[in-house]
């Protein structure tokens, strides 16, 4: 709210003054105010259409004159939250004196709710995402697997062709898949050609059934973490098939170091178990043929996904069952999440220094004398491929674990707004000075029983000129509210994420559990918080 002169009164364009003058009535008999819905916190304010001319702080106003409505005050901390917790909702009569009017004609800085899933300066919502690397020519395969958390947020489930839904699961093909699934082929049909050469190009069907052969074994290796996570009682988004293997997004953290070791061992045992039965197949035919070529590579290249993922670093399986073990003997995830973070980049440079180096020396079974120049490069790519992806991973899941730990502060009675009720036929500029007067940044729309309608959307008001504001009902501002935009003032964390998520909108009615309003929640606000949350060091 603006106020001129320091008289505590707003520039609606509706004093006696202006009417005895113009002999103009006021537009709309003002509501009475039946409740005052209160926060414990307005973190958030913005300096879009700021007036030339001088006006008188609103903070100063309210008697604090070290604050101003430019100045968002940080969330609380929990004691606050209890103390605020005494003032009660709408009604009660006992609001934070420290909490100055904001001018509500100023513009949100974020117009859209926070998506947890997005990538940017949004609330993200956590998750472990089980990734399985690839790359897999059947005389020195080379292939790997990496598990870690980090924040894929930018979809709703989906990325790529729909294959089904085991388990209730969707598993999804990205495009990437088939780039990697034709790079596959043509190496492994050239590998064909030397091995089997009465095949001409025949080579390059069966190096293709090899690729998708191979896939559906990530993917065998990849369903195990999700029955595991779906035992457990954690839901689980999707897996996608993709350039470098397979990914499971698992929306929850284990709750034990126990369930989590079990959770993270279960992908490398499958692939273990894949290779032993290949092994046993290829017990069966005849060697040098091609149901015995496939095999063998099939073997191959699970047992190596298998002793690949068990390195203790993060984000591998093995990164996971470490973080699990510290987590046990010391009490603390953060504890076990650091130590298998930093084990996890150390492996990234021993990945991006050792790998070539033991292909040049022959170590992976291919003679030295025949690494050519190729070969040489495509090595090291390969090496600079997976040591970025173990580095940002392990990164990511530094960046998870701090997600998680900072998400209780995310709390809806700690981020709401002081709203006041106001009739429908209300004209916005009574409505703008009873905010003032009550201290308030939001306005909730009621029919004369007191039931909120509608919550005035800060943007429209913006866009209202103030001369006019005298003459345009709050109704014609207002977005109607559904079920989902009405929020416990009890929700906080992950719950709280899950509610915008639901129900995308700028603000969002608080009510207590007895229905009483409690305030308006800004989703301007809730991406705020976040931010400042993610930004403060563990």
């Amino acid at each position: 709210m603006d106020e001129s002169g320091g008289s505590g009164q707003p520039r609606s364009g509706t004093d006696e003054a202006d009417e005895r003058r113009t002999g103009r009535p006021r537009p709309g008999d003002p509501a009475t105010s039946t409740a005052r819905p209160h926060s414990d916190e307005e973190p958030h304010d913005t300096d879009a259409q700021a007036k030339p001319e001088p006006e008188a702080d609103t903070a100063a106003a309210a008697g604090h004159p070290d604050q101003s409505p430019g100045t968002p005050e940080d969330p609380k901390d929990p004691a606050d939250d209890q103390a605020a917790g005494a003032a009660g909702p709408a009604g009660s009569g006992e609001e934070r004196a420290d909490a100055p009017p904001a001018d509500l004609r100023k513009a949100p800085t974020s117009p859209s709710a926070p998506d947890p899933r997005s990538d940017d300066h949004t609330p993200a919502h956590p998750h472990d995402v089980h990734r399985t690397e690839a790359h897999t020519p059947p005389t020195k395969p080379k292939s790997g697997r990496k598990r870690g958390a980090s924040s894929r947020r930018g979809k709703e489930p989906g990325g790529g062709l729909l294959m089904g839904r085991p388990f209730g699961v969707p598993v999804y093909v990205a495009p990437s898949w088939f780039l990697v699934a034709a790079l596959i082929t043509w190496v492994f049909g050239g590998q064909l050609d030397r091995v089997l050469p009465e095949l001409g190009m025949t080579r390059y069907l069966v190096s293709l059934f090899f690729a998708v052969a191979f896939y559906a074994s990530v993917l065998v290796h990849e369903l195990a973490h999700t029955v595991a996570a779906l035992r457990f009682g954690l839901p689980v988004r999707r897996i996608q098939l993709q350039f470098f293997g397979g990914v499971s997004e698992i929306e929850k953290e284990s709750e034990t170091p126990g369930r989590e070791f079990v959770l993270a061992f279960v992908g490398p045992l499958l692939s273990l178990i894949l290779g032993g039965l290949f092994y046993l197949a290829l017990q069966a035919v005849e060697p040098g043929t091609v149901p015995g070529v496939l095999l063998a590579g099939l073997m191959i290249s699970n047992l190596i996904v298998a002793a690949f993922n068990l390195l203790p670093g993060l984000p591998l399986d093995g990164g996971r069952m470490l973080r699990a073990v510290v987590w046990k003997i010391t009490g603390k995830p953060m504890s076990g999440t650091i130590a298998a973070a930093w084990v996890g980049r150390a492996l990234a440079i021993s990945v991006l220094i050792g790998l070539p180096l033991l292909t040049q020396s022959g170590a992976l079974g291919t003679d030295a004398a025949d690494i050519g120049g190729m070969d040489t490069v495509m090595d090291a790519l390969l090496a600079a491929i997976l040591a970025a992806i173990i580095w940002t991973g392990a990164g990511n899941s530094l960046r998870m674990a701090r997600l998680r730990e900072h998400l209780p502060e995310l709390r809806a009675r700690a981020l709401t707004r002081r709203a006041v009720p106001v009739e429908t036929n209300t004209p916005l500029s009574e409505a703008l000075r009873r905010a003032n007067d009550a201290g308030a940044r939001a306005l909730v729309v009621v029919d004369p029983d007191g039931e909120p309608l509608s919550l005035v959307r800060e943007a429209a008001i913006v866009g209202v000129p103030e001369h006019r504001r005298p003459w345009v009902a709050v109704s014609g501002l207002a977005q109607d509210l559904t079920d989902g935009m009405r929020v416990s003032a009890e929700l906080a964390g992950e719950d709280l994420l899950d509610a915008l998520r639901a129900a995308p909108a700028t603000e969002y009615l608080v009510v207590e559990d007895s229905g009483e309003i409690y305030g308006v929640l800004s989703a301007a606000d809730v991406e705020k918080a976040f931010v400042k949350a993610m930004a403060r060091p563990s």
